[in-house]
């Protein structure tokens, strides 16, 4: 651990976000996401780390220093740079050691990073209407509010454990030999989002 961090005093972090959005191909192959699609999620991010830090460390009642105090390392200090680390992540799953050594950390703290802004960016997509319905009955009203009016449809097949019950067996019995899953389709406009998430077809 102690050898760990008198290497990191002599490096910086390889990638901060101010230096990855003058490459445009490079921050595309880190999160997927051109500049100004990185920006409007940017917001939404930034609403979602205010109310993870507010309910989880400022409005504590157990708090006994104060908000801030205590930290070792100083690192991910820009709200850019949490997005891009996260992205980075979900995307390319490098080695958490890899991963501490490109942002400039150890392994514990990437580790403890890979956990909290795992649920902020599950927040932030749900605010900002990224993530599919899941009612099936949603979908007049998701189609009504889009101005696409061609839509294409994809589906995957998850296996599950097979269920005891006769009955729930052939709902979910996948007509392979031996096999049962559960089929999820999406309807979306072509290179756009997914619009609704309909299970158990």
């Amino acid at each position: 651990m102690y050898r760990s961090v008198s290497l990191l005093k002599g490096y910086r972090m390889v990638f901060a976000y101010h230096q990855v959005k003058e490459h445009p191909k490079l921050l595309l192959a880190m999160t997927g996401l051109m500049q100004a699609e990185f920006g409007q999620l940017l917001s939404h991010f930034q609403y979602a780390w205010d109310q993870y830090m507010q309910q989880n460390y400022i409005d504590r009642d157990d708090r006994q220093r104060r908000y801030g105090a205590g930290r070792s390392e100083a690192t991910l200090v820009n709200i850019e740079d949490k997005l891009l680390f996260i992205l980075y992540y979900v995307k390319v799953y490098p080695l958490q050691e890899i991963l501490a050594f490109e942002f400039g950390m150890v392994q514990s703290t990437a580790n403890e990073w890979i956990h909290m802004l795992s649920e902020v960016l599950k927040k932030a997509l749900d605010h900002g209407g990224y993530v599919p319905a899941r009612d099936p009955k949603q979908l007049a009203t998701v189609l009504e509010s889009e101005a696409e009016s061609t839509y294409g449809i994809d589906g995957t097949e998850r296996p599950r454990q097979r269920p005891c019950d006769a009955e729930e067996q052939k709902h979910y019995y996948s007509g392979k030999k031996s096999a049962h899953g559960q089929e999820s389709r999406y309807w979306r406009p072509p290179y756009a989002k997914s619009q609704l998430l309909e299970q158990n077809l």
